[in-house]
């Protein structure tokens, strides 16, 4: 390679996990990064382990042809472990044996040991400043080693100004190692869908004529009990009955105080009747579904970003949302 080309060696743990914030991150920045960086050559350290769940490197060298994507093995362990050997050893040992010149992990977890200059991006400090995710005392160790590594860190990128304040306050960084990089929308451009489409994803996810909209997470962070709640009392207190209530995304798979099922929600506020929950939704079918709602209701307890209030902002639907 040239030597006027920046290697940059990437942490692909979360390629394919489109499931989590973070994968989707990851994503679309292998979308947008050879495009808009043709001096940088992207070495994509993909992980090999026995129960891996995300895409195989022969599917993301189909979808990234730009990117060398370079399959890493991983030793037979539990995943949990293996993922703190990859992120600790294994990935930046590779990164040092390719000859990068910067090792980017794109999320919460640089390793301890630098062999070359290491960037790490920061979405939040949910883990740290929630006590409902600090979870139990191996995810509290976990939490403590990332905090340490992360102020070792050369650089930290975060996508908010928020976030950016909570990293200097909690973390103990100097603010010039922090560097805002804004999110833009997951859909690319100016986003317009007709009437055809609009009419495909309503019969599709079977959505009512008019509704409000809450579309993310079930964990407790996300307040969706705040959502039916309030539509509960828009109903008790006159408000129009044919506005129904649509929740979109993965339901939990258990009903816990981490994870509260939505649909046991309804039936204590006593609106179940008038709350769908319309499952996962693809997201092709993302900007139809905000165009039809009438409202999106967003009223998260924490947020790094909040990626949804800025799509639904872009469909023009009114937001209804907290300042968390």
């Amino acid at each position: 390679m040239d030597s006027q080309y920046l290697r940059v060696a990437v942490n692909g743990w979360m390629t394919g996990r489109l499931t989590s914030g973070s994968g989707q991150y990851l994503s679309h920045l292998l979308d947008w990064l050879p495009r808009v960086t043709p001096t940088v050559q992207i070495l994509l350290l993909q992980p090999l382990h026995r129960t891996m769940t995300n895409a195989a490197p022969e599917e993301n060298r189909r979808r990234w042809p730009q990117i060398d994507v370079v399959p890493v093995s991983l030793p037979p362990l539990p995943e949990n472990l293996a993922k703190v050997w990859w992120e600790q050893v294994v990935a930046p040992r590779a990164a040092q044996r390719l000859g990068a010149d910067v090792y980017f992990v794109p999320y919460w977890a640089p390793p301890v040991w630098r062999p070359l200059p290491v960037v790490v991006t920061i979405h939040d400090l949910i883990p740290l400043l929630l006590p409902a995710y600090r979870g139990r005392l191996l995810q509290r160790i976990y939490t403590q080693l990332v905090c340490w590594a992360a102020r070792r860190a050369t650089a930290i990128l975060t996508v908010s100004d928020a976030a950016a304040r909570d990293i200097v306050a909690h973390l103990r960084v100097e603010a010039a190692r922090v560097h805002v990089v804004h999110h833009g929308p997951n859909q690319e451009g100016s986003v317009t869908v007709d009437a055809a489409h609009l009419q495909r994803v309503r019969a599709r996810y079977a959505l009512p004529e008019r509704f409000f909209l809450y579309l993310g997470g079930f964990d407790v962070r996300k307040n969706v009990q705040a959502v039916i709640e309030g539509y509960a009392r828009f109903r008790a207190r006159g408000g129009d009955p044919a506005v129904k209530l649509v929740l979109a995304g993965a339901l939990p798979a258990q009903d816990t105080p981490f994870f509260p099922d939505p649909r046991r929600l309804a039936q204590e506020a006593g609106c179940a009747a008038d709350v769908h929950c319309c499952g996962w939704v693809e997201e092709e079918d993302k900007p139809a579904l905000y165009a039809l709602a009438t409202a999106f209701v967003f009223p998260s307890l924490y947020e790094g970003f909040g990626m949804m209030i800025l799509e639904a902002m872009q469909a023009g639907t009114p937001v209804i949302t907290s300042n968390r």
